[in-house]
C-alpha cells in the first residue's frame, strides 16, 4: 500500500501549537528510516518512508539501506595511507616521522597543503621531488602564522571596542547602542540588538553575572525595562564580528563614525567598514584552526582612499588581493595606528625567514614586498635594521 503525507498527517483548518510540535517530531522520526528507491533505476534516490513497512512510500519496488553502514570509501590506516601516497609519486625522508604526524594531523587535512605540488589534480600524481616533510613545514608555517595572526586580531578588536564605545557614548550617551535613529537599517540594528542581548544575558563574565544580580527586572522583563546596560558593560561581550556589523550600521552621517575610522588612520569610514569585515572573517578562520595557505579569501579589504599613513606603492592584483597578504597587510596598518609598539610586522619577518624556502606567492607576498612603505620598519629601529637586510635577500 503506498502511503503518502496526505494519510499520515490530514490537513486541518487550525492547528495548535502542541499538536503541530508533535506532527513534527513525529515526521522527523519516521525521516530518520530512509529506503533506496529503485523503481526508476537512472534516478537512484532516497526516499523519506512514513510506515514500517519494507517498502518506499511511494514505490512497490525497493530495498531498504541502512544509512548508518554507507561510505564512499574504505576508511584506510595510517600505513595505508603512507603506501597510497608513495603510489602516487610523493616521497619520504622519514616514515617514521610521517606515522607519527599522520597519528595527530589527520590526511584529508594535509591535502589542501599539497594540492599545487600535484601535476595530475584529477588522478593526484605528485611532481617529481615531492617529500611529505614539505608538505608538514608548510602545515608548521600555517600553524605558526594563525598564532601571529591572532594577537594582531586582538590589538584591533580591542581598540575598535573602546572608540567605539568612547566617541559614540562622549556624543549620545552611554545607551546609544539602542537608539534606532542612530543606525541605518533598522531591521538589522533590531536583530543585532537582540543578539547582543542575548549573548549578555549568557554570559559568564564576572562583570555580566554582578549586572544580572542587581538588575533582575531587566532579564525577567525581556529587556523592557529602563536598566540597560551602559555601553561600556554590554559592549563587552561582543565579538569582532558584533562590533564590526556594529560599526557599519551606524549612520553615516554621525561625525563619531568618522572620528573612528580617522583613529584607525583612515579617512573613508566605508574603508574601516570594509577592513573590519575582512578582518572578522579572517579571525573566524584564525580561531576555528582553518587553513590559511594558499586559501583565496572570499571578504577582501578595499584599497583605501586618501589613507593618513604610509601604504602599499602599488595596486594589488586580483589574483593577490584574494591571498591573505592582503589583509594581513590591512591588519598592520591598522595595529600600526593604534599602538606603534605593536610586533606584528617583527613576527611576520621571524616568520618568513624561517620558512623562506616555501613559495609564499601561495599566500600573495609578491617579490619586493619588504620594500613597500607599508612593510619597511619604522625608522629609528637601528636594533633591527640588519635583520631587515638581511629578509630583503629572501
Amino acid at each position: 500500500m503506498n502511503l503518502h503525507f496526505e494519510t499520515i498527517f490530514p490537513p486541518f483548518p487550525l492547528i495548535s501549537a502542541s499538536n503541530k510540535q508533535k506532527r513534527s517530531e513525529k515526521l522527523a522520526r519516521l525521516r530518520k528510516k530512509t529506503y533506496l528507491c529503485n523503481a526508476n533505476r537512472k534516478n537512484w534516490a532516497f526516499r523519506p518512508s512514513y510506515d514500517n513497512s519494507t517498502r518506499c512510500a511511494y514505490h512497490q519496488n525497493c530495498r531498504r539501506v541502512n544509512s548508518l553502514n554507507m561510505a564512499n570509501k574504505a576508511s584506510r590506516t595510517i600505513q595505508e595511507q603512507i603506501d597510497l601516497l608513495e603510489r602516487l609519486g610523493m616521497l619520504f625522508r622519514n616514515k617514521d616521522f610521517a606515522v607519527g604526524c599522520l597519528k595527530r594531523i589527520s590526511y584529508f587535512r594535509l591535502k589542501a597543503y599539497w594540492w599545487d605540488m600535484q601535476r595530475d589534480p584529477v588522478n593526484h600524481i605528485f611532481n617529481s621531488g615531492c617529500y611529505f616533510e614539505d608538505v608538514i613545514e608548510r602545515y608548521e608555517f600555517d600553524n605558526a602564522l594563525r598564532k601571529i595572526l591572532f594577537t594582531a586580531i586582538d590589538t584591533i578588536e580591542i581598540a575598535l571596542r573602546t572608540k567605539l564605545i568612547y566617541h559614540m557614548s562622549q556624543a549620545y550617551g552611554g545607551l546609544w547602542y539602542i537608539d534606532d535613529n542612530l543606525f541605518n537599517n533598522a531591521r538589522q540594528h533590531a536583530s543585532q540588538l537582540l543578539h547582543l542581548q542575548k549573548e549578555f544575558s549568557e554570559s559568564g563574565e564576572v562583570f555580566a553575572k554582578d549586572y544580572r544580580r542587581q538588575h533582575p527586572n531587566q532579564i525577567q522583563n525581556g529587556w523592557q525595562s529602563d536598566e540597560d546596560p551602559d555601553a561600556w558593560i554590554i559592549l563587552e561581550v561582543a565579538t569582532l564580528g558584533d562590533l564590526s556589523k556594529l560599526y557599519k550600521n551606524i549612520g553615516h552621517q554621525l561625525p563619531a563614525k568618522a572620528q573612528i575610522a580617522n583613529d584607525f588612520g583612515l579617512s573613508i569610514h566605508s574603508d574601516l567598514a570594509s577592513w573590519l569585515e575582512a578582518i572578522a572573517y579572517l579571525r573566524n578562520i584564525v580561531a576555528h584552526h582553518s587553513r590559511l595557505w594558499s586559501r583565496n579569501m572570499v571578504k577582501r579589504p578595499s584599497e583605501p582612499l586618501n589613507p593618513q599613513h604610509t601604504w602599499l606603492s602599488r595596486q594589488l592584483t586580483d589574483t593577490e588581493a584574494k591571498r591573505p597578504f592582503c589583509i594581513i597587510t590591512a591588519m598592520l596598518y591598522l595595529c600600526d595606528a593604534v599602538n606603534p609598539d605593536n610586533t606584528l610586522r617583527k613576527d611576520i619577518y621571524h616568520l618568513l625567514k624561517k620558512y623562506r624556502h616555501l613559495p609564499m606567492q601561495r599566500m600573495g607576498f609578491f617579490e619586493g614586498w619588504q620594500q613597500e612603505p607599508v612593510w619597511q620598519l619604522p625608522k629609528g629601529s637601528t636594533s633591527w635594521q640588519s635583520v631587515f637586510t638581511k629578509l630583503l635577500r629572501i
